[in-house]
């Protein structure tokens, strides 16, 4: 199971930092306001389902570019085995920048959300071969086959809702996100973006693991 874990096409790091801003910290609710507007902007219009790779997720109603890309992308593999590569690089770094933004706002790093640089966010996802790697029907199931993520990721978010309470106390206090949480936090944004890899990019058939790492 270690070596699946591993090799999955779609990865997420997040470097640790050893001393975080106790100022920013307390105002960062306030301070992510621009960034996130921008993100809202990009991935939704009148509303829609917005979530960051660092394993946060904030539903409201609307559909947005993100869902109509993923429509978009089930047409093309569906009837022409295509995945244009600039419409996956549009997607990448549409995940980059809002992993950027959600590991910002969990106070995973200190580094305002860049809309270009990587930063401490390290997201990855392989370019598929799409007559190779990927099924032409497969993407008219695999919001289906994925329910089960979804519904272990809904709990994981709260989970990850209440570690970042705590984080923000202890960063107040020591300046320091306690390690064990960091790893939780990022775990389930791993988790997250391999879901949203299968299920909604579509850049992958191999079904996600259940796991953190």
């Amino acid at each position: 199971m270690r070596t699946a874990i591993t090799t999955y096409p779609a990865t997420l790091e997040i470097d640790y930092p050893k001393q975080l801003n106790r100022l920013t910290t307390l105002f960062r609710l306030i301070w992510a306001i621009p960034i996130f507007a921008v993100l809202a902007i990009l991935t939704g219009s009148g509303g829609g389902d917005y979530k960051n790779e660092a394993g946060k997720h904030m539903a409201s109603n609307g559909g947005g570019i993100v869902m109509g890309l993923a429509v978009a992308t089930a047409l093309m593999i569906l009837f022409r085995q295509r995945y244009p590569r600039w419409w996956f690089d549009f997607n990448l770094e549409l995940n980059r920048f809002s992993a950027r933004v959600g590991a910002y706002l969990l106070l995973l790093t200190d580094q305002y959300p860049s809309t270009a640089e990587e930063q401490s966010v390290h997201l990855n996802i392989d370019y598929p071969n799409v007559e190779k790697d990927l099924s032409s029907w497969l993407p008219l199931v695999k919001w289906l086959l994925a329910i089960p993520h979804y519904i272990a990721l809904a709990f994981l978010a709260v989970g990850v809702l209440f570690t970042t309470v705590i984080a923000w106390f202890a960063i107040l206090f020591t300046g320091q996100y306690p390690k064990s949480l960091f790893d939780f936090a990022v775990g389930v944004g791993r988790w997250s973006i391999r879901v949203e890899a299968y299920a909604l990019l579509l850049t992958t058939d191999k079904y996600p693991p259940f796991s953190l790492k």
